[in-house]
């Protein structure tokens, strides 16, 4: 495993542990030569699960990618990056149960928002206006309006 910081080649293994769904392994690394210190996680290896987007074009699932939308919708917010894994990595589990080859690129948008919202109103709100591409203030005061008359229920 290389360095992220120096690239050097060898790394040890400091500690190791199942993640808290059981379905990856979370291990912590130092660098043997500049004492860096990094986390790794271990997956299965599957068929990969293809995201068809809006144009029809069609790309992988990528972990990554929903992390960074996290990252940028929850900037600011009280939301460890423990907790994105955590929401990723159920997302993904739920992704490849209930789609077989591929998906909507909508379809992730949606279970992402609807994660979001659960956990963060304002990391929904950002991430929807992005997802959704509101053109005018409208759409987004309806979207807003929608959040109010759920915290009033």
């Amino acid at each position: 495993m290389k360095c992220p910081a120096c690239n050097y080649n060898e790394t040890k293994v400091v500690d190791s542990r199942l993640s808290t769904d059981g379905a990856s392994v979370r291990r912590r690394r130092e660098c043997l030569k500049c004492q860096k210190r990094f986390t790794t996680y271990e997956y299965v290896e599957q068929v990969p699960l293809m995201v068809v987007k809006r144009d029809g074009r069609r790309q992988p699932f990528d972990r990554k990618k929903i992390i960074s939308g996290l990252v940028k919708a929850c900037e600011k917010r009280p939301i460890s990056i423990d907790k994105m894994e955590e929401l990723t990595s159920e997302l993904e589990r739920e992704v490849q149960r209930k789609f077989e080859r591929e998906v909507d690129s909508k379809e992730v948008g949606e279970l992402i928002m609807g994660k979001l919202a659960q956990l963060d109103e304002v990391a929904y709100v950002r991430f929807a206006s992005v997802y959704r591409q509101f053109r005018d203030v409208n759409q987004f005061m309806t979207e807003l309006t929608t959040i109010l008359e759920k915290d009033k229920r």
